[in-house]
């Protein structure tokens, strides 16, 4: 799995597969991740280790850049509502986590954090180009319409 350094170079480049569109604070692209259909993730550009690490003006585009793609995946899934996470823990470069999450889901995940799933559960449905590219269509379209 591509490191958040990587995969800015990758959508700056054009050649990253997961990328939805470039945003004015970075890129949103779908998670590796599509056990929750629609999991994104907002990469800053430049890359910077922190979101306090930005000045305030760049902090306010990161953050309803965020939002934004929320709106999106609200626009064009059956998703019930987002959960938003920004760690950067296992990676220490600034990025968002963006996920929708659905009723359809068990009732006794869906009322927990989204990584609540069984790691093999989450395993299952990984990034597909083919299969995903409508998706990442529609978010572009959305996010295009509220920028």
């Amino acid at each position: 799995m591509a490191n958040i350094q990587q995969q800015v170079a990758a959508a700056r480049a054009g050649t990253e597969p997961a990328l939805i569109c470039q945003m004015p604070s970075g890129w949103a692209v779908l998670s590796i991740m599509q056990y929750l259909p629609g999991y994104c993730v907002l990469l800053p550009d430049p890359v910077v280790p922190s979101l306090n690490t930005l000045t305030r003006e760049q902090r306010t585009d990161f953050l309803c850049d965020m939002s934004t793609v929320g709106d999106a995946l609200l626009d064009v899934t059956d998703a019930s509502r987002i959960n938003y996470a920004i760690m950067g823990n296992s990676d220490p470069a600034l990025h968002a986590h963006i996920v929708p999450r659905y009723m359809s889901e068990p009732e006794q995940i869906r009322k927990h954090l989204p990584w609540s799933y069984p790691q093999e559960f989450m395993d299952e449905r990984i990034f597909d180009c083919d299969r995903d590219q409508e998706l990442m269509t529609k978010l572009a379209g959305a996010i295009r319409k509220r920028l």
